[in-house]
């Protein structure tokens, strides 16, 4: 079984060995300790087994009536079985709770399995983001989502 929960600072190391493990250009540690500890507008969900493993999480940062998805990343061994599609819902009612309107993110353009499960949760497309990733200058397709 899969909870899902509030981060909190005491997850920031597992979560950031998720972030590395996922990303080419990860976050650094002291990122995630920013936003647990400073950032007033970010809103951080973990999903949790049973055992106490954290095997994903979902940033994002709240501002007015709009949010954007900051990072989504599960751990390989357990990706196609929901807990990103989990994350997004617990995120979007979250998100909801907090009199959002309008969700956004970037993904990069080859990334076709999580475009696909945005499109699931009913994000649209809305414009390209020349060069946008540091490692590769990949473009990032920009999706929203009214809540």
């Amino acid at each position: 079984m899969v909870y899902y929960r509030k981060m909190t600072a005491d997850d920031v190391d597992a979560v950031h060995k998720i972030e590395v493990a996922s990303f080419p250009t990860p976050w650094t540690l002291d990122s995630f300790h920013y936003e647990m500890r400073e950032n007033q507008h970010a809103h951080y969900l973990v999903a949790q087994t049973d055992e106490g493993s954290l095997i994903g999480f979902c940033g994002m940062w709240i501002v007015l009536d709009s949010a954007q998805i900051t990072n989504v990343a599960v751990v390989e061994s357990a990706r196609g079985q929901g807990i990103g599609e989990g994350l997004m819902r617990e995120a979007m009612m979250l998100a909801k709770a907090h009199e959002v309107e309008v969700m956004s993110l970037e993904v990069r353009v080859s990334n076709i399995v999580a475009q696909n499960l945005y499109r699931k949760l009913g994000f649209n497309e809305g414009g390209i983001r020349k060069g946008y990733y540091t490692d590769n200058q990949e473009d990032a397709l920009v999706m929203w989502v009214n809540l």
